[in-house]
């Protein structure tokens, strides 16, 4: 057994520089439901662990498993757009383009991977269709997903599928300019669904799955109408692939904040039926952040994963209000696993500073000391996570939070805060309204409401990220600061009262 001193961290913040989320990954609920192919749809908030199932998926390849990512770093969203489908609902605008872009991605998993194919007579002749296409549009076997919409390909399906010509249309089968693919678009999927699908061979698993939607992201039709696109593109390909008895899913992992903007008719069905959430330590899972801890304290450590918090925590020794250290930081978190580590990491860092390498023999705890220690730096992180996620949804935030730092106290009333907002109206928009920014502030989990009778049969606080279906509430008694943001906010524990 290792003791704290000889530990450098428990992980990273991101997963994609995380050294210990192999090792250590946690089998969510969210995770499972993908992998067996009951829910396409991955939702949570930044750091809850999307990347971490996204990038597992994708490293468990094998002769009967495949799996392709897309992640969107270097993607050409400016070729993608041009495939907008003029004359259809906003929400139809990218269906089709998407759908091409899937079936695309899994021709190459068929062509290039799947060395069981064809797997059957029928397979035979549907995958012969699929190769002569992708080979003669694009020159390979092998495109690059980037090139997909290349302006410099031509679409020439002569050899393989039978195209039904818009009557407008003069244009040559064999060789049709990729910026006609639009028009053509729908009779061009129809043939490829059904010769990639009955490709697809039902013994196996296959994955494509898309992440980091939310880079780029911007507030506007043009972008939800894309991810509106993407999401029916792969119900629809789902429920095909599942009606012919295939393996076969496309996974959309995507931001909760994000999710929430999208307004579209069947929202609903996709939410209720393929829908999964990344949540801990909600009565809706049964994973815990502490669960997660112990795997990495286990591993670096060298202990046993079962009691691995206790070897490291000095839970005999109560916080304040006899908390013990678990729950203690658990409050301080959104219930995220990057959440839990960074704590962990601060007060492993206040540990060191506190003690020198080799003063006891014995294995030391981390204390009450540590963990208070570690809590300023801890809250200047959790304010700069938040700085990612909230400006392109609310331009203002930054006066929002300086709003919250006059407030003083943790605990306000709603006469409390709209006293503070008039004191600085200098500093806010004309037409800033105090319920409106309280309103963005609890969308975002900064402040909660008291609420009596809570899910636990209590009065409690209520905050957006431990229940996403939460609605605010303007008409509460009270609201609290998230204890998370104390220390960088600067304010204090006691109960707010102006005269």
């Amino acid at each position: 057994m290792k003791t704290l001193m000889d530990v450098n961290e428990l992980g990273a913040v991101d997963a994609d520089a995380d050294n210990l989320l192999e090792q250590c990954f946690e089998d969510h609920e969210a995770y499972l439901n993908a992998k067996s192919h009951k829910k396409f749809l991955i939702i949570g908030r930044k750091g809850s662990g999307k990347t971490a199932i996204y990038r597992k998926l994708l490293r468990e390849k094998s002769y009967s498993r495949f799996s392709f990512g897309h992640d969107f770093t270097d993607y050409p969203w400016h070729l993608h757009n041009h495939q907008a489908v003029v004359g259809v609902p906003d929400e139809q605008k990218f269906f089709q383009s998407w759908r091409y872009l899937i079936l695309m991605t899994l021709s190459k998993i068929l062509l290039n991977q799947d060395h069981s194919q064809p797997y059957s007579d029928e397979a035979m002749e549907s995958l012969a269709k699929v190769e002569r296409f992708v080979a003669d549009t694009y020159g390979t076997l092998n495109p690059d997903v980037a090139q997909i919409f290349s302006p410099v390909r031509k679409l020439r399906f002569k050899s393989s599928f039978e195209i039904t010509w818009p009557v407008k249309m003069t244009l040559n089968a064999e060789g049709v300019p990729m910026s006609e693919l639009p028009s053509i678009v729908q009779e061009v999927n129809r043939n490829l669904v059904e010769a990639v699908v009955s490709s697809v061979n039902p013994d196996f698993d296959y994955y494509v799955c898309f992440d980091q939607l939310d880079l780029g992201f911007e507030n506007s039709e043009t972008y939800k109408s894309r991810l509106i696109g993407l999401l029916l593109a792969a119900r629809e390909i789902n429920v095909k692939a599942a009606e012919k008895g295939k393996k076969l899913s496309i996974l959309v992992f995507l931001r909760d904040d994000i999710y929430q903007l999208l307004s579209f008719e069947d929202k609903n069905k996709i939410t209720q039926n393929y829908v999964s959430r990344i949540e801990w330590d909600t009565q809706r899972t049964a994973r815990t952040l502490k669960q997660l801890m112990e795997k990495r304290l286990a591993v670096v450590l060298e202990v046993p994963e079962e009691g691995a918090w206790e070897k490291a925590f000095d839970e005999d020794e109560k916080m304040t209000g006899r908390q013990n250290k678990y729950q203690h930081m658990l409050d301080r978190t959104f219930l995220r696993p990057r959440d839990m580590i960074k704590f962990t990491n601060e007060v492993l860092a206040a540990y060191k500073r506190h003690r020198t390498y080799g003063q006891d023999s014995e294995f030391v705890r981390f204390r009450n000391k540590d963990v208070q220690a570690a809590r300023y730096e801890y809250s200047s992180y959790l304010l700069s996570e938040i700085d990612d996620e909230i400006p392109k949804h609310y331009p203002d935030y930054q006066k929002y939070i300086e709003i919250l730092k006059s407030m003083e106290s943790l605990q306000f009333t709603l006469e409390d805060f709209q006293k503070t907002c008039e004191r600085r109206k200098a500093f806010l928009p004309v037409e800033a309204n105090p319920l409106a920014i309280l309103m963005a502030l609890f969308q975002f989990s900064l402040i909660g409401y008291y609420a009596l009778g809570g899910g636990t049969g209590g009065s409690e606080y209520v905050y957006k990220y431990k229940d996403p279906t939460a609605q605010f509430n303007e008409a509460a008694s009270s609201y609290r600061i998230h204890a998370g943001l104390k220390e960088v906010l600067g304010v204090k524990n006691y109960v707010r009262s102006d005269s």
